[in-house]
């Protein structure tokens, strides 16, 4: 078989003049081709905290060819292309992935809901919409007697009181197959065992990435595609939560330029308004906090020949597993780092500094050096300001390189030059103004501290 000739970012490129929203979306995703999958998903990636998309190149030709077969010429040979990209974004950005999953976790149901949702924007006059007519519409097939516009929710709710009907139906019936026909002919599920799970091609199937994730699925009726992954976090549910904080600035930059371009797409009312309903909310501080420090501190292993290796004691050297890292606390000595803001964050440093040591470095133009200590467990806030002159983040940026340092924290309202390259990771951690309306933009993390309500 021939290697796929696909071009993902060829496509990626189409969605500039019809899906601007899209498109400025995408530039920011990682994209991951895997053959190892029907079609294609998005997914957390819980190694880099970052939503990825996956995809299989040879269905998407699959894809052209059959619009080809169709008699369509031109660029509709790749409108079910362009309405794949846009649906699996569609999934993330309308929060299917994370904040919206139903109590009881995902399901086959929650996947048809969710597409169902998505797919009612996508739908066009006349029959042909932006998707394979196999998969799940409003108001066609399996889902005929459902209106058009409704939430993931609703669809939800739907879908289950279909299946109580159905179940009732296969009582009075001496019928053929089991309680879950519905999902096998498309009423309420995927149809055949293979997107059940992650066992079946999904993109959780074992890759080398180590990533949480799944494929899509393919037949008629069926979801568009098996999301079984989402909302398993596992013993990393603060990675989520860092991967929705970036995803969700992701979205917000991508919402400013198609309100520049004035035109959002495929989007309809309602999903706009979802989407700017999702940049309201923020995730939590704190786990953003924990989950970097304790990154910081898995990172500080280090190789010894002092204890032995248990499993290969005479080949490879043990693993000294050090009990805490050196990160650097970098406070903005400006007035408008309040005193609330630093006992919310001094406090959930006491927390940590068990395992972890903490050396604050008070600056403003310069790093006021008598003022630089350790921190301590159980030590009262401090808040005595050393400095107050301008603040230049190339001072303490300087001297954590110098020190050396496994991690640096800066503490401040952002409004500064950007500094010079940390040789360390580095998080900033300022409140909603500063991150609303930072002096400098940045790929490192930006955090808001609130104090506690």
């Amino acid at each position: 078989m021939s290697q796929p000739t696909f071009d993902l970012n060829l496509h990626i490129a189409r969605l500039l003049l019809d899906e601007p929203f899209f498109a400025a979306l995408s530039r920011r995703m990682d994209k991951v081709k895997m053959t190892s999958i029907p079609t294609a998903g998005v997914r957390l990636n819980k190694d880099t905290c970052r939503f990825e998309m996956v995809y299989n190149p040879v269905w998407f030709e699959t894809c052209i060819a059959r619009r080809q077969e169709m008699g369509i010429e031109g660029a509709g040979v790749y409108d079910w292309c362009k309405g794949t990209l846009v649906h699996e974004f569609m999934h993330i950005v309308l929060g299917h992935v994370t904040g919206r999953l139903p109590e009881a976790g995902m399901s086959r149901q929650w996947n048809i809901a969710g597409d169902l949702a998505i797919n009612s924007d996508l739908m066009r006059e006349g029959g042909d919409h932006m998707l394979p007519p196999e998969c799940c519409f409003p108001t066609e097939g399996p889902f005929a007697e459902m209106a058009k516009g409704l939430s993931a929710e609703a669809y939800y709710a739907l879908l289950d009181q279909m299946q109580d009907e159905q179940d009732e139906d296969e009582q009075d019936d001496s019928g053929e197959g089991e309680g879950d026909e519905s999902e096998q002919d498309g009423q309420g599920g995927a149809g055949d065992e293979q997107g059940d799970g992650e066992g079946s091609g999904e993109g959780s199937d074992g890759s080398e990435d180590g990533s949480e994730g799944q494929g899509q699925s393919q037949g008629a009726g069926e979801p568009h595609g098996d999301h079984s992954g989402w909302g398993e976090g596992g013993d990393d549910n603060t990675a989520r939560e860092i991967a929705e904080e970036r995803l969700r600035e992701f979205i917000k930059e991508a919402a400013e330029e198609a309100d520049k371009a004035g035109n959002w797409g495929s989007c309809s009312g309602r999903t706009k308004r979802e989407i700017r309903e999702s940049l309201r909310s923020t995730v939590d501080w704190r786990a953003v906090l924990r989950y970097f420090v304790r990154t910081t501190v898995k990172a500080n292993k280090r190789s010894t020949v002092r204890r032995i290796n248990k499993r290969y004691p005479f080949i490879h050297s043990g693993k000294k597993v050090t009990r805490y890292a050196r990160i650097a606390i970098s406070v903005d000595q400006s007035g408008s780092v309040s005193d609330a803001m630093l006992a919310s964050f001094y406090g959930e440093l006491n927390k940590l500094a068990t395992i972890v040591e903490f050396t604050v470095v008070p600056f403003d133009d310069t790093v006021f050096e008598d003022g630089i200590h350790v921190w301590k467990k159980n030590q009262r806030n401090p808040s005595k300001r050393y400095c107050c002159g301008g603040t230049n983040f190339d001072a303490p940026t300087q001297w954590v390189n110098e020190n050396k340092f496994d991690g640096h924290i800066v503490l401040t309202d952002m409004y500064a030059p950007k500094p010079v390259r940390s040789t360390c990771p580095r998080m900033w951690m300022t409140d909603r103004d500063g991150a609303s309306m930072p002096y400098f933009k940045t790929n490192e993390r930006v955090i808001v501290v609130e104090d506690k309500k």
